[in-house]
């Protein structure tokens, strides 16, 4: 599921792969792989892309819709 989106928070800020590869300091053939789902992404690469785009894990991982983090007063 973040392959889809990862593609599609890439596309919505107007930025190629090439970008964000930089952005990962990798090569945009090595990021492809990741997009398309050929390569397993790497949890300190995701967080980079959370970072980037200004969204949740969460998000990134299919689990919610909410972009945004969510308060942690229901602990306890």
């Amino acid at each position: 599921m973040f392959y889809t989106r990862i593609k599609e928070l890439r596309l919505a800020n107007s930025l190629t792969q090439k970008q964000v590869a930089e952005v990962l300091e990798m090569k945009q053939e090595q990021y492809q792989r990741y997009e398309s789902g050929k390569r397993e992404i790497p949890l300190h690469l995701l967080i980079k892309l959370a970072d980037l785009y200004g969204v949740t894990l969460d998000y990134i991982a299919g689990r919610s819709e909410d972009t945004a983090a969510e308060e942690l007063d229901n602990i306890g």
